[in-house]
């Protein structure tokens, strides 16, 4: 992997992270549309180590008041009925899930579920998903002629079960195409929590898991005949740093204010376009990987 190559890929995992269009998706077909390797899962996981770095800096006053909390609650049973507490723990529950399908999957996410066509799909029908929860939640809050406001959960809400549910919704973006954030928001739109509730507890659920997977993923950078090494890393993980800092920031303000409808014909518009130029044999499915044997390319691992 070029210099240049891992800037355009960090710029593009800083611009995607935290929007509901999943950013392995488009990692995947930035190297598509350049005729470059598949980065593949290993450096898509610890770029992400870049853009969750910025989550831990901008919930960073949440975050220490979360963990402060569950460690008093470890030793003081009263201290457990605070909230941050709560969201404490229900972090861990929600984390469950994406850690063992994560380590169920693991040939797959490395191989099968990179194939475009499944890529595709994952943007249109997720998509088309997100919108109607989305048109839910403006329907709720709007009410109508014949219809009362109905109120939204907040996080102070949230109970078990429904961290539960979000987690299992958070392990769907195992397979690109589907957006960790997008899955998630749509998860919590459904069981009926404000917008900035669904994003808000979403990002704070993705720390440990993409932690998690950028650390186990370290030792995949730099192996013998590897295209992938430690400087370019380096670089598109510090790019999708700065870049994603920005674009939390606007986002959280796009979410208490704007409908997720633009990002819904976005995932349309371009799964739709995917199918067609695989359809018509401009892309094929398997781009950048050894269809040969169905695994990705050795020098891509």
């Amino acid at each position: 992997m070029s210099w240049f190559e891992s800037l355009i890929l960090g710029l593009v995992q800083g611009l995607t992270e935290f929007l509901p269009i999943s950013s392995s998706a488009h990692l995947r077909l930035t190297a598509v549309a350049f005729d470059w390797e598949d980065p593949g899962p290993a450096f898509t996981a610890v770029t992400q180590i870049g853009t969750e770095t910025a989550i831990l800096i901008y919930f960073r006053k949440d975050i220490v008041r979360i963990i402060r909390a569950w460690f008093r609650s470890l030793r003081d049973k009263a201290a457990r009925s605070d909230p941050d507490a709560r969201m404490g723990w229900l972090v861990i529950v929600g984390s469950i899930p994406i850690g063992v399908l994560g380590l169920t999957l693991q040939d797959a996410i490395d191989g099968p579920f990179r194939d475009l066509r499944l890529i595709a799909v994952n943007l249109i029908v997720l998509g088309i998903i997100l919108g109607v929860a989305d048109r839910m939640a403006l329907r709720d809050a709007t009410g109508g002629k014949h219809r009362a406001v109905k109120p939204r959960k907040t996080l102070e809400q949230l109970s078990v079960r429904d961290g539960l549910i979000y987690g299992f919704a958070q392990a769907m973006a195992l397979v690109p195409g589907v957006s960790r954030s997008g899955a998630t928001i749509t998860g919590g739109l459904f069981l009926g929590y404000t917008r900035e509730a669904a994003a808000r507890y979403s990002f704070l659920l993705a720390i440990p898991a993409v932690l998690a997977s950028g650390g186990y993923e370290l030792t995949s950078i730099g192996e013998e005949g590897s295209h992938i090494s430690w400087g370019p890393t380096i670089l598109a993980t510090v790019v999708s740093f700065l870049v994603g800092f920005a674009v939390i920031a606007w986002f959280m303000k796009w979410v208490s204010t704007r409908t997720f409808m633009p990002f819904v014909w976005y995932r349309v518009v371009i799964g739709v376009a995917l199918l067609l130029l695989i359809f018509f044999g401009v892309v094929e499915p398997h781009a950048g990987e050894d269809v040969g044997t169905g695994d990705e390319i050795t020098s891509e691992e």
